[in-house]
């Protein structure tokens, strides 16, 4: 019975890889909802008053790491989905405020999903310019992307520890 069990549920989870012709491209998009919700939430828990704060001088303030998340996910966001970059008409400033820079997140993790909407496997393999000028290939943008949301959020939940308050995956389950 229990091999039976196991059987049918390998064969089901073969039967759903197959039917995914984009498993890479899938498993960002998939991942792009939590760690937008993780990351907006992180930074929506920091108070307004300590968005300048910065754990010793040789680190970047609170509202630069807000401000590098959303350059980050905009200029990588337009490489991975072949969009032109998101530009504000006046450039943000990590002094810029939490509403400002919390809204600025948010619609950055917009552009993200839309910019995800429109690549899929078979454009991975695409050459594009990446920082610096270097050439590279589209699957170095997605993973630099994914990877960049698990660093930031990480960075976050410290600022946040270190000001007395808990990251969101830390907080108690409501």
């Amino acid at each position: 019975m229990q091999r039976t069990l196991c059987i049918l549920l390998l064969l089901s989870a073969t039967a759903v890889l197959a039917q995914d012709k984009n498993p890479v491209t899938s498993v960002a998009k998939e991942i792009l909802p939590r760690q937008q919700k993780n990351l907006v939430a992180a930074v929506e828990e920091m108070p307004a008053g300590k968005f300048g704060y910065k754990p010793t001088e040789q680190q970047m303030t609170f509202g630069h790491l807000v401000l590098h998340i959303v350059e980050s996910n905009n200029y990588l966001c337009s490489k991975i989905g072949d969009l032109p970059e998101v530009k504000a008409p006046v450039p943000l400033k990590e002094s810029d405020g939490k509403d400002k820079l919390v809204t600025a997140l948010k619609a950055s993790f917009e552009f993200c999903s839309t910019a995800l909407g429109k690549v899929d496997d078979s454009k991975l393999g695409d050459e594009i310019e990446l920082f610096g000028g270097r050439n590279g290939s589209r699957a170095f943008a997605l993973i630099a992307l994914t990877n960049d949301w698990a660093d930031h959020y990480s960075s976050a939940a410290i600022y946040l520890r270190l000001n007395g308050l808990l990251p969101p995956t830390a907080q108690p389950k409501k």
